[in-house]
């Protein structure tokens, strides 16, 4: 299981997310991903961590805290959609089949 942090403070690293969350048991990894053009955090994150237990008693006990003046939005991350954001494409407009 993979967390999502939520409403993160820009200046947030990955390293502050996974200090945050080791009170609470071990981290396997935690990223803070950055934009890819400015480099700066997206203000969000993901957290994993070594023992489900320890995942989801961070999750009830960070949900809603105060962190660096920012409430945090924490909970169980879902899959990523990889069809562009539920948009699903089609072909669209005019096609010259010729048989």
């Amino acid at each position: 299981m993979s967390i999502y942090v939520g409403n993160l403070a820009y200046e947030v690293t990955s390293e502050d997310l996974g200090e945050v969350f080791k009170e609470y048991g071990k981290v396997k990894r935690a990223t803070v991903p950055q934009d890819r053009e400015t480099g700066k955090s997206r203000g969000f994150g993901f957290v994993e961590m070594v023992n489900e237990d320890d995942e989801k008693s961070a999750i009830e006990a960070l949900d809603g805290a105060e962190w660096m003046g920012r409430r945090l939005r924490v909970n169980k991350a879902e899959p990523r959609d990889n069809n562009q954001g539920g948009k699903q494409r089609s072909g669209g407009g005019y096609r010259n089949n010729s048989y």
